[in-house]
C-alpha cells in the first residue's frame, strides 16, 4: 500500500514539474512574440523617419535617393528577406552620416533639429530591441534543449524560435549627442 501511495506522489510530483515546465515555456514564447512585435515596431519606426528625412530635402539628392530606397524596401520586405533589408538600412544611414557635419547640416535646416533627434533616437532603439528579442529567443532555446522537454513533446508545436540576426550599428553622428549641438 505505501509503495502506491509513494508511486502516486512520484507521479503527482513530476506532472507538477512537467506543468511547471511547460507554463515556463510557453511564457517564453509569449514574451518572444511580445519582443518580436518591439522589434518591428522600432524597425518601422526607424524607416518610416528614414524616409521622412530622405523626402524633406534637407539632405543632398544622391544621400536622400539611397535613404529613401532602402528604407522603402525595408518597410516592404517580405519576412524571409527582412533582415538584409534592415540591414542596408543601417549601412545607408552609416553612409549617409558618415560626417558629422552631414547631422549638423540637417539641424541646420528648418524642422532638421526634430527630425536628426527623432531618427538618433529610433536607431538608438533599434539596437536595444533585437538584444532583448534575441535574449528572449535565447532563453526558449535552453528550455527547448533539455531532454524532459524534448522527450515529453512540452513544446506543442509551437516552431523553434529565431534569432533576429541585422548588422544594427548606428551611425556614430547619430549616435553622438554632442554632435550638431
Amino acid at each position: 500500500m505505501s509503495t502506491l501511495i509513494w508511486t502516486a506522489v512520484a507521479l503527482a510530483l513530476i506532472g507538477v514539474y512537467l506543468s511547471w515546465t511547460a507554463g515556463r515555456l510557453d511564457r517564453l514564447h509569449a514574451r518572444i512574440d511580445a519582443a518580436r512585435a518591439a522589434l518591428d515596431a522600432q524597425l518601422l519606426r526607424r524607416a518610416s523617419v528614414a524616409q521622412e528625412l530622405a523626402t524633406a530635402g534637407v539632405l543632398d539628392p544622391a544621400a536622400s535617393m539611397v535613404l529613401y530606397q532602402t528604407a522603402h524596401a525595408a518597410r516592404q520586405a517580405e519576412e524571409e528577406h527582412r533582415e538584409v533589408t534592415e540591414s542596408e538600412l543601417t549601412q545607408a544611414l552609416r553612409a549617409v552620416f558618415a560626417e558629422p557635419g552631414q547631422v549638423v547640416a540637417v539641424r541646420e535646416a528648418p524642422g532638421g533639429d526634430e527630425a536628426a533627434d527623432e531618427l538618433a533616437a529610433a536607431v538608438r532603439r533599434v539596437p536595444m530591441a533585437r538584444r532583448f528579442h534575441n535574449d528572449s529567443v535565447r532563453a526558449a532555446r535552453a528550455l527547448r534543449e533539455h531532454r524532459t522537454v524534448r522527450w515529453f513533446r512540452l513544446a506543442g508545436h509551437a516552431p523553434f524560435p529565431l534569432a533576429f540576426e541585422m548588422d544594427d550599428e548606428p551611425p556614430e553622428a547619430l549616435t553622438d549627442r554632442t554632435a550638431g549641438h
